[in-house]
């Protein structure tokens, strides 16, 4: 192992903050602990900012924003592309500190939470070196620029993809930016920054302050100098944002909940659309906000799924997760863990049918905040398995009598993240898909693309993220009449 914290503490950056190109002391004194879920004890404490520090980050991202907003796309580019070589040459350290803070299995952090992380950047870097700033329509200039000074907030689920998610945009639109990550995993954020320092972006660019939603969080979503809001986390989280950064009528993009739908017609191939759909819903231990958490089924396929979805279950390795073996590591935090297995009492409580797994620990592992990988089925969709979203690994398996009803159940949610769709008849899929109330629907397990726009119909959220379309909210537009008429 690298040893993230020994890589951290050995830099002094667990007690400092990142603010206009220097790693500092934050003004305040409150510490934050990072507790390893595997052992449920704490394993490094950092220092968490206040509301003096985001003044000065803030300052520091306004004071840089004029000279990056001036700098040509190639240049920003540039650093774009220094920070996604870095993030591939420390790959390993990357994962290892996402697999500690927040107990990914580290096969699972090489694979998707790192790579899928440094791919943001790529493409934003990329993106670049072909989009139109400023383009003409007839006369009338239209002129894309960028909004400012950035606040973007992250959670602990995926705590690097995040990041850049919003990082990488941000600065390809020559905005600065203040980062404020999840004070539950913040390590992967601290070597972050330290990526950039190494990259060259200019001082001010980029800043990080550690601290909490109600201090810092808080603080960034009234300040005055902060143009816009990027937030990823609850909706509850969400609605607090927003309404606190309505006073200063900035720009707020939200990418919230989810109880995304997979839904199988009835002319899908069982065997290759439901052990996808179990793998796609407890990915990541079912902590991703578009988890496809509702499998909706022809009812006359009810026995075969529920076959197939506890043979794939069985199939998991819960464990360490930095064992080569684990497919499935912890929960990433108590208060998290606690909200799974009381959702996993609830469906039992309503009498949802228990097909594998259930509440506590998996079999032989007596610490750690491992929940045992759970599939409910018949399910109504009026119970609160099938409509609060869990965070966790738990699918429930909703059978419906016509398509017509199955689209109902899947617009049936206050969510609208993500869904699937699965069928050989592709007319139908595509009619299916068109109809489904989400910001994305995946046909038949596509492969990622970086570029398709992510975010959220409903309560969701709003805006997008990925590619140019996430690129774009941290953009203005500007019409400029005669600008192309002679003098």
């Amino acid at each position: 192992m690298t040893d993230p914290i020994a890589h951290l503490s050995a830099a002094a950056l667990l007690g400092q903050i990142f603010v206009g190109g220097v790693w500092r002391v934050p003004a305040g004194s409150e510490t934050a602990t990072v507790t390893n879920p595997v052992t449920e004890r704490p394993m490094a404490d950092i220092a968490l900012g206040n509301r003096a520090d985001v003044d000065d980050a803030v300052a520091a991202a306004r004071a840089a924003f004029p000279g990056w907003a001036a700098t040509a796309p190639e240049e920003r580019a540039r650093c774009l592309f220094a920070i996604h070589k870095l993030i591939l040459e420390r790959a390993e350290l990357f994962a290892e500190a996402i697999s500690l803070e927040m107990g990914a299995a580290i096969t699972f952090a090489r694979m998707a939470q790192v790579p899928l992380a440094a791919e943001h950047v790529r493409v934003a870097a990329e993106n670049l070196a072909h989009y139109p700033f400023l383009e003409m329509q007839g006369s009338t200039a239209i002129a894309r620029e960028p909004i400012g000074v950035c606040g973007l907030i992250t959670p602990w689920n995926w705590p690097l993809y995040q990041i850049t998610a919003k990082v990488a945009p941000a600065l390809a639109a020559g905005c600065a930016a203040v980062l404020k990550p999840s004070e539950l995993s913040p390590l992967s954020a601290l070597l972050f920054a330290q990526v950039v320092e190494e990259a060259r972006v200019p001082a001010g660019v980029f800043n990080l302050v550690n601290g909490t939603g109600p201090e810092v969080g808080e603080a960034m979503s009234r300040h005055p100098d902060i143009d816009m809001i990027s937030l990823t986390g609850s909706t509850r989280a969400g609605v607090l944002v927003s309404k606190t950064a309505a006073e200063t009528v900035k720009r707020v993009t939200l990418e919230l909940g989810g109880k995304s739908p997979n839904l199988i017609l009835p002319d899908a191939d069982l065997n290759s659309a439901i052990a996808p759909g179990i793998g796609s819903c407890m990915r990541n231990v079912g902590q991703s906000c578009s988890a496809p958490t509702r499998m909706i089924v022809p009812r006359g396929a009810l026995t075969e799924v529920e076959r197939i979805a506890a043979q794939t279950v069985g199939q998991f390795v819960v464990g360490d997760p930095l064992a080569e073996s684990t497919t499935h590591g912890p929960i990433a935090n108590k208060a998290q863990y606690d909200r799974v297995q009381r959702m996993i009492a609830v469906g039992i409580a309503e009498g949802a049918k228990l097909v594998c797994g259930g509440p506590g620990r998996p079999e032989g592992l007596s610490c750690g905040y491992y929940a045992r990988p759970t599939v409910f089925s018949e399910v109504r969709p009026d119970m609160a398995i099938a409509q609060e979203e869990i965070f966790g690994p738990v699918l429930v398996i909703i059978p419906y009598d016509t398509v017509d009803e199955a689209v109902a159940i899947a617009n049936d949610t206050v969510y609208g993240l993500g869904a699937h769709v699965q069928g050989t008849d592709m007319a139908q899929v595509r009619a299916v898909a068109r109809r489904i109330q989400s910001g994305q629907v995946h046909v038949n397990y596509p492969a990622w693309d970086p570029q398709a726009p992510f975010g959220g119909y409903k309560q969701s959220g709003n805006g997008r993220e990925y590619g140019v379309f996430g690129m774009e909210e941290f953009l203005e537009i500007k019409a400029i009449l005669g600008y192309g008429d002679p003098a």
